[in-house]
């Protein structure tokens, strides 16, 4: 506005003397003075002209004539002078348009009552190609990405300030707060009227947070103050003489390690860092860059944490920051704490459907209980939460959807707090609508099946977030995106709910090589349709690019390494068996076959023959139903099983068993309870699995089968199964995404395979192999033992820790195995695209042969790091390195024996 009024100022000039101005640029124009001109400048009474020409001049690269028609003067324009704003409206019009840096306006000609103008520019250049210097090239094609240049545009003043703050602003979220951006402006001979820009940066010294000091806290020390600033982390420390600092706010004396001792600092967590503090400091996974913004929501974070230990006075009176000598920053922090409150009585007031009695235990808070105004709005409901158990939840979840609650404080004596809680039960709603939105492959009745929701139902809000967990376990949609929508209508009582999704792939591919079973260099095709619709396979239109939208599951996956190993698996599920009630179907087959002999050919190539093989053709037939007792997170399964082996002189696992044929038929029955969230990255919830699968007892009925040669044709068995794990999420979200969050996994597993007859051995297949990669899952499906993996460890040939592992003297499979593990897991990335996070683990496991053998103590134990990588198209990815701690020998040099690196890939071993 201000280079428009200097515009407006110099055309007020330029009518009166605009000749000599011009003639003083340019020596072509005449140096005498057009009297009339003169004339118009003395002229106090306003007359009207008309424009009869406009010239515009200073203009090398646009069509004059649309400058005159931007301008929005044209000829035959009236113009009173004096009076008239035509001219600075016009100046105002081009100035707009930011092409020019000097625009004036003349009256170069005056005939009677006609005037001829001059539109006299100067154009801006247009940027041809723009650099950075002094920063590297990482950080310049990243800045290129966020300055928003582009070739050709016009360079103004406000593109240069807007670089410049893009820069700085760059820098300042990496912690440098003093960086200098210089630009250099040259022409580029190149391109016709374009000027090459060169921005020329110096990031200066990164500024970390060397200290947060808080100042007349007498009740809550800095340690525990400091652990609320989640965006203000302190640099990490080592010195035996901290630096001296005065502050504004006084002094702060440091613990002496007389009074630590005299205190008895050691026996407290919390005294002991408060008093290392200042010497040492350690942080590992938090940076010490400063953000202002964070800074401001930290301080909030300090007032809330007070006011949870009943300082509802507590304020931040001042605080400040200021540079220390080697350029890093302290943050000083003055509180008043005020006093301490508890709570009082509290009374309820407008609950019909609820007794007082009922609503206490509820609310969990009696008085004298400490002053926590975010822990009664909790319990009240206020802020809602997926757990429930509130007050809200109490009411919502029979209906009560226009319920509200407020608590009063009535009165405040002494440091204690009285409250009247005011509740509006409202009317009971009943579900009128449920509307179902984005889904574009998935059919409603697939969604619908799932959802709890239904019209004619009273509202419930468990039944609403326990929806919202049945679709997110679909992996069909979403869950971050998944909204129930609940649009409440008072008037009638009704409340509609339209449910908003985001479909995502959940198809797989899976593309792998692997080495292992026994078979060298083995490769995986696999695909799994997890949406997959059998009754539009016959319909043409449904093929896109197959048919989907039943909720139903097709796999199909091949195994090879040529005519030494193949396999076949095909599977296919059924969830709503019926369409009505949740009853899953499961039908499997498969086909292995392994050669294990032959010989090499003239040109030097092994061979593999039909003189030694072995062949597996099975099925299974599984079904499942949902139980509503206990609870309707319960299932149980139904499995019919049946496995043919067919051996030719192929020793298997040293039994004695290596010519004829085995019918394997077992019938297993599985008890499920699962409320787990997510199957990708759980955050909560546990998992129980217990199963018994059994044969018939043969031998029961035919008790010479105990010293008969053909005991394995039809082997007989029971094994026991119990899975249980546990997942918990550990301290609060940190950031804006809610969900990163450290989660805590505990899992502990059990086999057990047991006989009918003690005179008969025990059944060659279905054993367990312990320890491995699980990678080997070719081997168990062939041999129909179970994989049980040991990150950091080969496959156990012992019971025995102390044997080395490596070194074989009995067989490998098992019995009787128990593991246990804990892993700590970080979600790193968490989008509809993919799920990243990252784990640290903790495993312990071991096999033994029979009950003479067993000690649950007697376990290897491993510890190690790993990565998760969830992807739409191929499923699982990750990796894990892991160090066996019973594989480190005394004088061993190094790690390198003692360590394994596993990739998986599909699936997660067990």
């Amino acid at each position: 506005m201000q280079q428009i009024l200097s515009r407006v100022s110099t055309l007020l000039l330029c009518i009166g003397s605009c000749v000599f101005s011009a003639s003083a640029q340019d020596t072509t124009r005449p140096t005498s003075v057009d009297p009339s001109l003169l004339a118009l400048e003395n002229n106090h009474v306003p007359k009207e002209y008309t424009v009869s020409a406009i010239k515009v001049t200073g203009v090398n690269y646009l069509d004059t004539s649309i400058v005159v028609s931007i301008s929005g003067l044209q000829v035959g324009d009236k113009i009173q002078i004096p009076g008239s704003d035509a001219f600075s409206k016009a100046i105002a019009n081009l100035w707009r348009q930011r092409l020019f840096s000097n625009i004036q306006i003349f009256i170069t000609e005056i005939k009677d009552d006609h005037i001829a103008l001059e539109i006299s520019l100067a154009e801006r250049p247009k940027l041809g190609n723009f650099k950075f210097v002094g920063i590297k090239k990482a950080e310049a094609d990243e800045l290129k990405g966020k300055i928003g240049l582009a070739k050709s545009t016009i360079i103004t003043e406000n593109t240069r300030r807007n670089a410049i703050e893009v820069i700085q602003k760059f820098y300042a979220d990496k912690g440098f707060k003093n960086v200098a951006v210089r630009i250099e402006e040259k022409s580029d001979t190149a391109i016709t009227n374009s000027n090459d820009l060169t921005f020329y940066v110096t990031k200066g010294k990164k500024v970390r947070v060397n200290n947060v000091s808080f100042y007349g806290n007498e009740e809550v020390a800095d340690v525990r103050l400091k652990k609320q600033m989640k965006g203000t982390k302190e640099m990490s420390k080592a010195t035996l003489h901290p630096q001296e600092t005065q502050s504004p706010y006084g002094n702060n004396d440091r613990t002496s390690f007389g009074e630590y001792v005299n205190d008895l600092g050691f026996l407290s967590g919390t005294k002991t860092k408060n008093f290392l503090d200042p010497y040492f400091r350690f942080k590992l996974f938090s940076g010490a860059k400063f953000d202002a913004k964070k800074y401001e929501e930290d301080k909030e974070k300090v007032l809330d944490y007070y006011n949870s230990l009943g300082y509802r006075d507590a304020q931040i009176v001042a605080d400040t920051q200021y540079y220390t000598p080697d350029g890093n920053l302290n943050i000083d922090v003055k509180i008043d704490e005020g006093r301490r409150y508890y709570f009082g009585n509290i009374t309820w007031r407008g609950n019909t459907k609820y007794s007082d009695s009922l609503l206490n235990q509820v609310l969990r808070i009696n008085k004298g209980d400490i002053y926590n105004l975010e822990l009664l709005n909790k319990r009240l409901g206020k802020q809602l939460s997926m757990e429930g158990g509130d007050i809200s939840g109490l009411y919502m979840d029979d209906g009560y959807l226009f319920f509200r609650v407020d608590p009063v404080e009535t009165s405040i004596y002494n440091d204690t707090i009285d409250h009247e809680i005011r509740v509006v039960e409202g009317p009971q709603a009943t579900i009128k609508n449920v509307g179902i939105f984005g889904n574009e492959k998935t059919k409603d009745h697939v969604i619908r099946r799932e959802l709890r929701t239904v019209p004619g139902d009273k509202f419930s809000r468990s039944d609403l977030i326990r929806s919202q967990r049945e679709l997110a376990n679909l992996q069909y949609f979403n869950q971050e995106t998944i909204n129930p929508g609940v649009n409440p209508n008072q008037d009638d009582g009704t409340v509609d709910i339209n449910w908003k999704l985001e479909e995502k792939s959940s198809d797989q591919l899976e593309l792998s090589a692997g080495w292992g079973g026994g078979v060298g260099l083995t490769g995986t095709v696999g695909v799994s349709f997890n949406n997959f619709s059998v009754k539009n396979i016959f319909k043409r239109e449904s093929w896109d690019p197959l048919p989907t939208g039943d909720g139903q599951k097709l796999s199909l996956r091949l195994q090879s390494n040529g005519r030494a190993y193949q396999s076949y698996n095909f599977s296919f599920t059924e969830p709503w068996l019926g369409g009505k009630r949740r009853n899953s179907l499961t039908l499997s087959a498969y086909k292995s076959n392994i050669r294990a002999s032959g010989q090499y050919n003239d040109r030097g190539r092994f061979e593999y023959s039909d003189s030694s093989r072995l062949g597996i053709v099975g099925a299974s037939v599984s079904l499942g139903k949902q139980l509503k007792w206990p609870d309707d997170y319960f299932s149980l399964v139904y499995s019919l099983n049946y496995t043919q082996y067919k051996l030719k002189n192929y020793a298997y696992s040293g039994f004695g068993f290596s010519n004829g044929t085995s019918h394997n038929v077992s019938l297993k029955v599985a008890l499920q309870r699962s409320s787990v969230y997510d199957p990708t990255f759980p955050r909560s919830g546990s998992n129980f699995v217990l199963s018994g699968q059994f044969t018939p007892p043969y031998s029961l009925f035919d008790p010479s089968l105990a010293k008969s040669d053909a005991a394995y044709e039809r082997p007989e068995y029971h094994k026991w199964r119990f899975n249980a794990e546990w997942f918990v999420p550990i301290g609060r979200p940190m950031g804006a995404d809610k969900n990163r969050q450290f989660v805590l996994k505990l899992a502990a597993k059990y086999g057990f395979m047991g006989r009918y007859n003690k005179e008969l051995d025990y059944s060659p297949f279905e054993r367990f192999q312990v320890g491995g990669d699980g990678l080997n899952q070719a081997g168990g499906g062939i041999l129909g033992y179970d994989v049980i993996s040991l990150r950091g460890y080969p496959v156990f040939e012992t019971s025995d820790p102390s044997i080395n592992p490596d070194i074989s003297n009995t067989s490998r499979y098992f019995t009787i195995f128990n593991k246990y593990s804990l892993e700590l897991r970080y979600p790193l990335v968490t989008n509809p695209g993919s799920t990243i996070y990252g784990l640290t683990f903790f495993d312990a496991a071991n096999g033994w042969y029979n009950f003479k053998e067993y000690n649950p103590f007697r376990l290897r134990r491993s510890v190690g790091v790993g990565m998760r990588f969830f992807l739409p198209m191929f499923g699982l990815l990750g990796f894990d390195y892991g160090l066996g701690l019973d594989r480190l020998n005394p004088g061993q040099k190094g790690l390198k024996g003692a360590t394994r690196f596993t990739f998986m890939l599909g699936f997660e071993p067990e």
